[in-house]
């Protein structure tokens, strides 16, 4: 509550930008970047995005996205009575089929979904609605269902990416994409030769701590599971 003769013109667009608006939703903080070029400014810093992320992990402040063959609809997160809210209607801001995106991997709001008619890759933020295709005329960026591996982290410089490892007929290639710099590069990446079968299932990455986590599962009852950690610094 502001003091007595205080009014929101009186406050250090600091505090408004770092106290305020680092609580309210994603959704009034895109409004909130048309008001002047400073507030554009500062609401797109990683440490505006960090600690608005971090200040939204409140249960009450989750949400669920859930896509269907027509719709995609986004759902508060009742944690007392496990289950969800009235939802949202999202629209797909970028051309797709009926049962069409799947979803692949998350990381702070920013999704990278498939489109599975075309095998292609995009992030997309249903928040801001912007989305970017990631598929290259070099055959970068499309995704094989149970052949390839997704995973989302942000490196040390604050550049969120993307990475892909495919196997293609026994063989490994890991891709990252920069969203800092839009384009993909081929990197090492050394894991046992067994991994690379068909018969070997890997999860989506989780990234926790600096490190993209994979579970590896063979695809029979009793057979083999692994974790293999890819340290994205």
């Amino acid at each position: 509550m502001l003091n007595k003769g205080i009014t929101m013109a009186d406050l250090p667009v600091h505090t408004i930008v770092f106290e305020i608006l680092t609580r309210v939703p994603a959704k009034d903080v895109g409004r909130s970047k048309s008001v002047c070029k400073q507030w554009y400014a500062l609401l797109s810093t990683q440490d505006f995005v960090r600690m608005h992320c971090s200040r939204s992990l409140v249960s009450s402040n989750q949400r669920v996205l859930l896509i269907d063959d027509l719709t995609c609809s986004v759902h508060p997160i009742i944690f007392q009575s496990n289950d969800y809210g009235p939802s949202s209607i999202v629209t797909f801001p970028f051309h797709h089929h009926n049962n069409d995106v799947s979803i692949l991997s998350h990381l702070n709001g920013l999704l990278c979904v498939c489109l599975n008619h075309t095998y292609e890759l995009l992030l997309w933020n249903p928040t801001t609605t912007a989305f970017k295709h990631l598929s290259t005329p070099d055959s970068h960026g499309f995704y094989i269902n149970n052949l390839d591996a997704i995973g989302l982290y942000v490196d040390a410089d604050d550049d969120y990416k993307v990475l892909h490892i495919t196997r293609r007929s026994g063989v490994l290639g890991v891709y990252v994409y920069s969203r800092e710099v839009d384009s993909w590069r081929n990197i090492p990446f050394i894991t046992r030769q067994e991994y690379l079968s068909p018969h070997f299932n890997w999860s989506a990455g989780t990234f926790c701590g600096g490190t993209l986590y994979f579970t590896v599962c063979e695809c029979w009852v009793g057979g083999t599971n692994v974790v293999i950690c890819f340290d994205v610094n």
